[in-house]
């Protein structure tokens, strides 16, 4: 008896797919190794538009005179930010990379993206000027005008993708049992 191509379709197209299903979930990555690509990776970047940031990023020119090796070069504001922006591209880089297998992680890997992608041009460029203020010795005034229009134009929105992200890291966290301390 010959064979119809529909007869031995469905239990071979039905095998095909349960292979090709497990082979995709065993590409994903670990919840806990996802979570913290996408997710915990986003503390390097909580302080964004706060006095907390720009402290941190004056401190760098900070020099006292009974130290002798505390004497600065002039430019480490602008390294410490440079190096930020490239700790930032290469946290956007493997979240790009992240498998999103469901909703859940195709949620969550959106939200990230979004958020490094807001953030970098916002230090290549206002945060930047600001740590060349800073290495420059300007005056507070001149530092502040940054600092305060840094604060008007992105700050909310910051906030905002910042919690939806977490929002959804919470939820995911609470699915695949991953221990997370919200502090």
């Amino acid at each position: 008896m010959p064979y119809s191509i529909n007869a031995r379709k469905t239990p071979l197209s039905i095998a095909l797919l349960l292979t090709i299903s497990l082979f995709f979930q065993s590409c994903s990555e670990p919840a806990d190794k996802f979570f913290g690509v996408a997710v915990l990776n986003t503390n390097t970047i909580n302080d964004f538009g706060t006095s907390t940031l720009a402290k941190h990023i004056s401190d760098e020119t900070l020099e006292f005179p009974d130290i002798p090796s505390s004497k600065k070069k002039g430019d480490e504001a602008v390294t410490s930010v440079n190096n930020n922006v490239l700790y930032m591209e290469k946290s956007l880089k493997d979240i790009e990379a992240l498998s999103a297998s469901d909703d859940s992680r195709k949620g969550i890997k959106e939200k990230a993206i979004a958020l490094y992608k807001f953030v970098i041009p916002v230090y290549k460029n206002e945060y930047t000027a600001y740590a060349r203020l800073c290495d420059n010795k300007a005056p507070q005034a001149q530092k502040d005008e940054i600092l305060n229009a840094v604060e008007q134009k992105y700050s909310a929105e910051f906030e905002s993708r910042y919690a939806e992200l977490l929002a959804k890291g919470k939820i995911f966290a609470e699915q695949n049992n991953i221990p997370v301390d919200w502090k």
